[in-house]
């Protein structure tokens, strides 16, 4: 674990000594609070649903963005070979790299407290369960990006090829309960469960059920688990 916090931390660092950061945080709170504050005395409830709704959106930009030299610029530079002759297991380096994407998305989350103080001043009867639920879905569907952003910064040395093959693979799994329609219905039930939004869906209205938990955490496992067999194989050519 302490080469783990130790290539987290120099990650997280690296990100804030570039203006990769600051523009992340700048560009989401500007996006989170534009939307937020632009239906939020329209409907005329005391909730964040509509923030909980527009951050999974924004999630499909802006994730891809921050995780796309996780990997891929540590292979251009040639500094993986360098890396690959220390003794840093390969499941360490990801899980390092992976981490401080999401920490990164966790600080981003942090700005939005502002609406959730907002709500306090000037909202009623606030049901802080749901409110609560829906900050750990969304912590979870940006860990799950992340790991996705992770996995495709390793499959090539061009970070704009990553950031693409990001973004595909995040909307296919943002639209799949969307596409139901489209499903033969014998498979239906399995595209559903499949599909990020179902899950966030669920989390969002102030129940976490373990089918949720293990959901997120098996397909973060699993984008994990394939980044590493790929750094494993690339080390073999």
């Amino acid at each position: 674990m302490r080469n783990v916090k130790i290539l987290f931390l120099k990650e997280l660092k690296s990100y804030f000594n570039s203006p990769m950061a600051y523009i992340f945080l700048v560009l989401f709170a500007i996006f989170s609070g534009y939307f937020f504050t632009n239906t939020f005395f329209l409907i005329n409830q005391s909730d964040l649903r509509s923030l909980f709704s527009i951050i999974p959106l924004i999630y499909l930009f802006f994730i891809p963005a921050i995780t796309m030299s996780l990997i891929a610029k540590e292979s251009n530079s040639g500094t993986m070979e360098i890396i690959s002759t220390l003794p840093i297991k390969d499941v360490e380096f990801v899980l390092g790299k992976f981490l401080a994407a999401t920490t990164l998305v966790i600080i981003g989350l942090g700005f939005t407290l502002v609406h959730f103080f907002t709500l306090l001043a000037v909202g009623t009867n606030i049901d802080f369960g749901a409110i609560l639920c829906g900050y750990i879905g969304l912590i979870l569907v940006g860990g799950f990006y992340a790991s996705i952003g992770t996995f495709t910064s390793s499959l090539t040395d061009n970070q704009v090829v990553a950031f693409i093959i990001a973004i595909t693979i995040v909307i296919v799994f943002f639209l799949l309960d969307k596409l139901l329609v489209f499903m033969p219905t014998g498979m239906s039930g399995l595209i559903q469960f499949i599909s990020v939004d179902y899950h966030l869906s669920n989390i969002s209205r102030g129940v976490i059920d373990s089918r949720n938990l293990v959901y997120f955490g098996t397909m973060i496992t699993i984008f994990l688990l394939t980044t590493v067999r790929i750094l494993e194989m690339r080390k073999w050519r």
